[in-house]
């Protein structure tokens, strides 16, 4: 074992000093591999980084969640600048009785109202989006409290006129007063701001989270006696009046393996009472295993691009392996010629490709952790660089140098010892 050990120290002090009398050419031939090692880390860290925000924002909707969300039918989608037309749509506040009573798979429901109101505050007014829901809303879809509490079961049952803000409305509204205690007034009726949540908001080219950065949370109770269920607005010479109870129903299942199946009974049951189409559904899970499957199918596709480098780099490699072989044929005569065996030529060879196709990994490494922070720094755009990446491609770059090197190493190895000593 010490022999053995002993042996290949030796072969390794020899190839690297074969490699440093040529520093140049075997720097330009480890570029191969260093770029390859390079891209790989660099778009898979990319690639990472780019479905990591849309699945998280995804993950926020809840795994156990189905959401339904009203929409209005495509037959009224240009009536409406009739003057005297309604358009009636939506999802209705039945609809959670009759799901609650059909569908024992759904643990809860919480019912959403969204309405557009100005909200004024002293001398500071801006638009706002009156949510009104019940206190289940901030279980299911969880915000941090900054300042205060949401509202509770008490000021639903009670009809209290209370708000709870997200954060950057009431930077807008407040400026640098304290927020809890206030009153605002939304529309023509005063609420006492109780508390102030974390502002949410999708990423461009995700999927929208139910909240939005200017909400103002109610009782949805306090929502059906002060706004009512009719929104009326005058746009380009025309008045535009809908009836909409609720807007979003968010139903939570009680066991995340029955979700695609209790979304299938919605979805029927909600067809037996609204004929128009009149909503959608949407199932956070769902998505999200498309999501990670189209992740996966990403990275490989970003992977299998930068391996091209790879090869290229092992082609390199052979290439410059085969120009040594030429020149050092007078060499391995020698070594042949004095007791050198077939194996430990071919040995020597692949220890230089090694070498060399390691050393190149080792700096692609280097160079892929460092474009992903530049990527990161310049356009702010996040990257992921996962451990698995970094030994993934260290493995390939250094099994390249192997698979690319034995065919220079065995035919240095078979080199016949007369000829070669007749090499000039």
């Amino acid at each position: 074992m010490l022999l053995f050990v002993n042996r290949f120290l030796r072969d390794l002090q020899l190839g690297v000093k074969n490699l440093l009398l040529h520093k140049l050419r075997s720097f330009l031939t480890m570029l191969g591999l260093v770029f390859g090692v390079g891209s790989v880390i660099a778009m898979l860290a990319v690639g990472e980084g780019a479905s990591m925000e849309a699945l998280e924002q995804i993950r926020k909707l809840g795994s156990r969640n189905i959401i339904i969300t009203a929409q209005k039918p495509a037959e009224e989608q240009g009536a409406t600048n009739v003057n005297s037309f309604m358009s009636i749509y939506g999802l209705l506040y039945e609809d959670v009785d009759r799901l609650h009573e059909t569908i024992p798979s759904l643990q809860r429901i919480v019912p959403v109202k969204v309405m557009p109101k100005e909200g004024r505050l002293g001398q500071r007014t801006m638009d706002l989006r009156v949510v009104g829901t019940s206190h289940e809303w901030f279980q299911l879809v969880s915000r941090p409290i900054i300042a205060g509490r949401v509202f509770v079961q008490n000021d639903v049952t009670q009809k209290n006129t209370v708000a709870v803000l997200t954060e950057h409305g009431a930077r807008r509204l407040l400026a640098t007063k304290a927020a809890v205690g206030e009153s605002l007034r939304i529309g023509s009726n005063y609420y006492e701001i109780i508390g102030i949540v974390q502002s949410e908001s999708a990423s461009e080219g995700t999927m929208q989270t139910p909240d939005q950065q200017t909400d103002a949370y109610i009782p949805l109770s306090v929502a059906k006696e002060h706004i009512g269920d009719i929104f009326t607005q005058n746009k380009s010479g025309s008045r535009i009046r809908e009836q909409v109870e609720l807007h979003q129903l968010i139903a939570e299942v009680v066991d995340e393996k029955k979700v695609e199946a209790t979304a299938v009974a919605i979805e029927h049951q909600m067809s037996l009472y609204h004929s128009k189409k009149d909503y959608s559904i949407s199932v956070p899970l769902a998505l999200l295993k498309q999501a990670e499957a189209t992740k996966k199918i990403f990275n490989t596709v970003l992977g299998a691009i930068a391996g091209i480098s790879l090869l290229v780099g092992g082609i390199g490699i052979m290439n410059i392996m085969l120009a040594s072989v030429t020149e050092r044929t007078r060499e391995i005569g020698i070594r042949r010629a004095i007791g050198a065996k077939q194996r430990q030529i071919i040995a020597q060879f692949l220890i230089e490709t090694v070498v060399l196709s390691f050393s190149g990994g080792l700096i692609g490494i280097g160079l892929g952790l460092f474009i992903p922070w530049l990527i990161t720094q310049i356009v702010n755009m996040p990257t992921v660089v996962s451990l698995y990446s970094l030994v993934l491609s260290l493995g390939i770059s250094v099994s390249v140098g192997i698979i690319f090197g034995i065919y220079p190493a065995v035919r240095a190895a078979k080199l016949d010892p007369i000829e070669a000593l007749r090499h000039e």
